[in-house]
């Protein structure tokens, strides 16, 4: 069954070379999961370690980008070739729950994320984040990698921060409670049929 469920993805541009291999949601433990992550932007690697750990994903993403110039194309790129090894390991959303929801908190940031596997991309991101950067990435970066993630993924998502003074935990609680909806909504249901009234998503 897991071999149902990875993915490898390989992209390159004149501004990074990005290569991802993915296992979704066929981990019966948490010795079998993997996580090996480099983005060259240690903030960035910490938010997809605890996207992969909570949605209980093995993930290896490498990139090696253009650091020298900023850390956009950096995280736009390894956050659309995410998406795009999730929805190549996801295949046809047939037999999966198709709708997630999660509240996570991180002491006193406490976030929301509902998800949809639709097929149809819409990313409503809300994480009220007011520092200028986390580490060596810049805070508007974060919902554009969310935003960017949801759209190559196929997702209908809406990640909300509710309250959080700190910058850090608001981003890391909506990093985790969208994996917590990406795997209630990625769960098998024991049947074979299409969670929708068309037949087709």
């Amino acid at each position: 069954m897991a071999s149902e469920r990875t993915a490898v993805v390989a992209r390159k541009t004149n501004e990074t070379d990005i290569k991802i291999s993915l296992q979704i949601g066929s981990l019966e433990s948490a010795a079998e999961q993997t996580i090996d992550i480099d983005t060259g932007i240690g903030f960035l690697d910490h938010m997809y370690h605890a996207l992969a750990k909570h949605s209980k994903w093995s993930l290896t993403l490498a990139c090696k980008g253009d650091l020298h110039i900023d850390d956009h194309h950096t995280a736009e790129d390894t956050a659309i070739a995410l998406g795009m090894a999730f929805k190549q390991a996801l295949g046809e959303p047939r037999g999966i729950r198709r709708y997630g929801h999660a509240y996570c908190p991180l002491d006193e940031a406490l976030a929301r994320a509902v998800v949809d596997v639709s097929g149809r991309p819409y990313a409503v991101v809300d994480l009220g984040l007011k520092r200028e950067r986390i580490g060596a990435l810049s805070c508007e970066m974060i919902p554009h990698v969310l935003q960017s993630f949801i759209t190559a993924a196929g997702l209908t998502v809406h990640v909300d921060v509710l309250r959080g003074d700190n910058d850090h935990h608001r981003a890391e609680a909506a990093f985790k409670a969208l994996a917590v909806a990406l795997r209630e909504a990625v769960s098998r249901t024991g049947s074979n049929d299409v969670p929708s009234t068309k037949g087709v998503l």
